[in-house]
Formats: C-alpha cells, structure tokens, sequence
C-alpha cells in the first residue's frame, strides 16, 4: 500500500520538492550578502553615534519588492499543498471507483486512508517547513529594517514565519481528504477544500490570535514616533493634530486620543494662538513647541498591542490550535470511510 501511494504521489512530490528546491538555492546565493550588508550598515550608522532609522528605510525600500514575493510563497505554500495533494488522490480515486480494487486486495479501507495520510501528510509538513525555512532564514536582516506595517508579529508576515507554516500545510492537506472524502467528486473538492482553507486563515487574525493573550495598553506621549499631521485652517479656527501608528515591532491592534480626563476625542484641538497654530507672521509651528503645548495639556495616545516579545508563544498556540484541527479533521475522515462509504 505504501508503494502504490508513492507510485501515485511521486510526480506532484517532485514538482513540488524540485521548485523548492529552486527556491533554497535562489535564496542561498544573495542570503550571505544580504545578512553582510544589513549588519555592516547597522554597524556603522551606530558607530557614528545617530539611529539608523535612515539606513533601515533605505535598506527596506531596497529589498521590499523581493521581500513581499517571498512572504508570498511561504503564504500560498499551504494552500497549493491542501489543494492539489489533499483533495486530489482521495477524491480522484472514489469518483473513478478504483477504491473498491484495493479494499479487496486485502487492504482495510482503514490502512488504506492511513497510508495516505501518513505518507502524504509527512511529505505535505516537510515541503512547508524546508520553505518556511528558507524564507525565514533569507528574509531575517530585511525583518530586522521593517517598519511596524511590517512587524514579524503583525498578520501579513506571521503566517510567513516561524513554524505555522507547518501547522497550516498539515491542516489544509487533511482538510482536502476529508473534501474528497465527503464529496467524492475531484474539482468540486479542491474548491471546497481552498474555499474553507482562506476562510480559516482569514478569521484567524481577525478573530482568535488577538485574544490568545491579554493585549497590553498604554498612554503614550506625543513625539515624532506617532505624530502624523497638523492642520491649522486658513480661517483662524483651532489647529487639529492627527496622530498615526506608532513604527514599533509590535502589533498594534489599536490607538486613539486620549485627553487630560480620560475622553477620547477625534482629534486634538488647540489654541490657534498656541505653539501648535499659525504665527501672525505666517511662520509654521515650531514641532517642539508644539509637542510640548500637546503634552502639557494632558494629550496621550492610547495604544493597544501585542508585544514583538509575543511572536514565539503566538506561534506556539497557534500551531497547537491548528493541530487540533487537523487531528479532529482525521477522526472525521476515519469516521466517514468507515460507516459512509462502500
């Protein structure tokens, strides 16, 4: 049985085995180079006493589009695995009949979906985990000069990193057999099977990660870090000061104004004769005057995050969530074959 599962599963092992393949050696050749040139120019910048926050941004900007492409293989890599090696060999077989040939050759239904999960589903976490691998690895000191749109922890690169990857391609793989299992039917499998994959994946960020600890909040002032924009309108009315994200490593899940008594306002209002408005001379605000009227009367920024201490454990929980699943899925599978199908 394992022999006839390899006979039929080689070619889409090979394919699937050999781009990655193509894909380590594409990132082994820049990867040195690249790690080189990001702790040379961290090195120096810090040598000469200022931050590197230019060097980082041009250092990003760089590398971004090569960045987000990779992300992006490490993102699809689950999904094409649970489509194309999940729903597939299961579906293709009952939909043709070929499985009755099997069962009475001696090979229990129950081994037979055994083998194929257990061959299939370790070639299935391996393929993940080498492409995860890589990706992290390249992608490592291009991580380390990303803005807070793109922290390790938010949600456009989590799923791209460390080991879920593995949980997601275990997950959508058994989620294709029990597609196959329970429609019988290949395409319409595979569409189910991808359909309820995304679905998943969307409402995991959205919905569970944020609550797999209790999100930190703090008051924060008003710097250069959060400061995005202030209007002083032509006709003498009061300066409105607009805050933006903080560029930090965390995941920021939200932030708003806070003023002196706990209120949260849209926007700060000010004096227009304060440091914040516009001079009779029509001289702009002075940024630190400006700071310093802020903050003196009471203004925060409330902001409610995860830590970038928080990556390893999220990572953890959810692979474990995601196990749960596959395993819950695999008794629903052993379940069908058992009692539904002949």
């Amino acid at each position: 049985m394992i022999w006839l599962t390899w006979r039929q599963f080689r070619a889409a092992a090979t394919a699937v085995f050999a781009a990655l393949g193509v894909l380590a050696i594409l990132l082994a050749l820049p990867g040195p180079g690249l790690a080189d040139n990001c702790s040379d120019g961290i090195a120096a910048c810090t040598a000469q006493g200022g931050e590197c926050s230019d060097f980082a941004r041009r250092f990003f900007d760089e590398h971004e589009k090569a960045f987000l492409g990779v992300s992006a293989v490490a993102l699809l890599l689950p999904a094409v695995i649970g489509l194309f090696w999940g729903a597939p060999p299961v579906a293709r077989e009952l939909e043709a009949g070929t499985h009755r040939l099997v069962w009475n050759q001696s090979i229990t239904r129950t081994r037979w979906l055994a083998v194929k999960l257990g061959l299939v589903g370790l070639a299935a976490t391996t393929a993940a985990g080498v492409g995860t691998l890589a990706v992290t690895w390249w992608a490592s000191p291009i991580d380390r000069t990303a803005d807070g749109s793109y922290a390790r922890i938010s949600p456009l690169l989590f799923a791209a990193r460390g080991i879920v990857p593995v949980g997601y391609a275990a997950f959508a793989f058994v989620l294709g057999v029990t597609a196959g299992l329970l429609i019988r039917r290949t395409l319409p499998a595979m569409a189910v099977a991808l359909a309820a994959f995304v679905a998943v994946q969307i409402a995991m960020p959205l919905l569970v990660r944020p609550h797999l600890a209790e999100p930190v909040r703090s008051n924060t002032e008003i710097s250069e870090s959060n400061f995005q924009n202030v209007l002083t309108p032509q006709d003498g009315g009061s300066p409105q000061v607009t805050l933006g994200t903080p560029q930090t490593e965390d995941w920021i899940l939200s932030t708003r104004i806070v003023d002196a008594s706990g209120g949260a306002p849209d926007a700060i209002a000010l004096s227009p004769s304060g440091a914040c408005g516009q001079h009779p001379d029509s001289t702009p605000p002075v940024i630190e005057e400006c700071f310093a009227e802020i903050n003196r009367l009471g203004y925060r920024q409330q902001v409610t995050y995860h830590p970038a201490s928080r990556f390893w454990p999220f990572q953890w929980y959810e692979t474990g969530i995601y196990a749960a699943l596959t395993l819950a899925l695999a008794g629903l599978s052993f379940r069908c074959i058992r009692r539904r199908l002949s």
